[in-house]
């Protein structure tokens, strides 16, 4: 299983917007986030709020089948949640996931587990 941690910056005024976003994930949306995430072939992902100096961050944990492949389905997929969560990232974090990233992906430097 691949993983991919990433701290996205939430842009000022938008935390409040952040929250809502992943209440609905929880609440009314968790069918389709659910059947999104399936569909992705992710079999985690953890979202926190750090709050620093500099202002707010969502950082992201995803595991997933293959890293690569989710981020490409979720950039191109035309099922309306995906949409629909693509323009909550726009419009939260500025990101359009539509567009390749600027630079490479995260990489994984430590990885302990217990045995």
């Amino acid at each position: 299983m691949a993983s991919l941690a990433s701290a996205f910056p939430i842009l000022p005024g938008k935390a409040e917007q952040w929250t809502h976003f992943c209440q609905e994930m929880a609440g009314p949306r968790h069918g389709e986030y659910e059947a999104s995430r399936k569909r992705l072939e992710i079999t985690r992902e953890v979202a926190y709020l750090q709050h620093t100096p500099m202002g707010d961050l969502s950082v992201v944990y995803i595991e997933a089948k293959d890293i690569q492949a989710m981020l490409q389905g979720f950039g191109t997929s035309q099922e309306p949640f995906d949409i629909w969560f693509r323009e909550q990232i726009k419009e939260i974090h500025g990101l359009d996931f539509t567009q390749p990233p600027a630079g490479p992906l995260p990489v994984a430097i430590v990885d302990w587990r217990a045995s």
